[in-house]
Parts: structure tokens; sequence; C-alpha cells
């Protein structure tokens, strides 16, 4: 149950901004998911806007108090300390209304799309252009972390989706960035 949270700021210095900071907590945090093998953590970002789109400097991480008390004893923050303060373990509002907080992905490169299908199916690349129209790119406008992939090394952007508020919550697990499209957690 994700009766309880903590609330991870990052500080930005000269030499990084809020948002590469943001973006190496996260990546933390993703790589201690992974490596303890926890689906009961979700996260929220508490300053998430659309309009100005940003997703904020702080990040929320939503479980129940055993399990953040331990996954805290881990060492997961090292290197990150220095930038971050995080509170203390918190219950949240019994009174807070719930959602799910989840990734969205888009087609937003259609010269990327076309390279994969000139790959894949071993198309030119005139016959790819003509499978692959220029109106199929699409501009998210949703906040979202910078992040690395761990498989490619690749720069990419997990973009961030809101479900609607509910009075009520549902269980279930979360993914390895913390993030599902079932299972809710206290929005406040």
């Amino acid at each position: 149950m994700t009766t309880h949270y903590i609330d991870l700021k990052v500080i930005p210095d000269p030499e990084s901004s809020a948002t590469q900071l943001l973006g190496a907590l996260y990546d933390r945090l993703h790589l201690a998911l992974v490596q303890q093998r926890l689906d009961s953590i979700g996260v929220s970002f508490p300053d998430y806007c659309i309009q100005p789109r940003a997703i904020g400097n702080r990040l929320r991480l939503h479980a129940a108090e055993t399990v953040l008390r331990q996954f805290l004893q881990t060492d997961w923050l090292k290197g990150m300390r220095d930038h971050v303060r995080l509170t203390e373990i918190i219950q949240a509002p019994s009174n807070a209304p719930h959602r799910t907080v989840h990734r969205r992905q888009f087609k937003s490169n259609v010269d990327r799309l076309r390279r994969r299908r000139m790959q894949r199916k071993g198309e030119t690349e005139q016959q790819a252009t003509e499978a692959i129209p220029s109106t199929v790119e699409r501009q998210p406008n949703l906040p979202y972390v910078h992040l690395r992939s761990r498989s490619t090394g690749q720069p990419f952007c997990l973009f961030i989706a809101l479900g609607p508020l509910t009075q009520s919550s549902v269980e279930g697990s979360f993914n390895s960035h913390g993030l599902s499209s079932t299972a809710t957690i206290p929005w406040f």
C-alpha cells in the first residue's frame, strides 16, 4: 500500500541544472528498483505542470512505511547526496485523491521510424517514406525526464502522464521506473 511518502528535492549548482540532476536522480532510482527487484514503490512529481510544461525539481516516492525504510537503508543515493534534500518518511494525507502516474510513448521522430523500418524490412528510403508519412510524427506536450538507456546508452525522454483523479485507491505493482497505468498513488 502506498500509505507513506518521502520527497527528494534536487539542489542545482553552477555546473548542473535541476533538470540534469532530476534525470540523474531518477536514473539512480530506476537502477535501484531493478537491482532490488522492487515493484512496490510508486513515484510522482509534485511540481508537475502542463502549462508551462515542467516536471519540477522534486521526486516523491510512495510506498508502505516499512518498504520506504528498507529502501532508504540501501546506498542508492551514492554520489547524489550533495545535490538532494530528502524529507523524513511521512504518512500521506488520508483524504488525498488518487491517480495513476504512467509513461506515454510517442512516435515523435519520423526519420528514426523510417530508418528502423528500412533495417527491419530491407526497404529503400523511398519505400520507407511512402510507408511512414510525415503526418505520423507527433509533438508531445507532456513533461518529461531526460534519461539514458542502460541497454543502448542512447539518451531519451521519459514522458510522464497523469490519470484522472479518483477518491479510491487501486492497489497494484509499479514498473522499474515507479510508474503504473493501473496502480494509483495519493496525489497532493
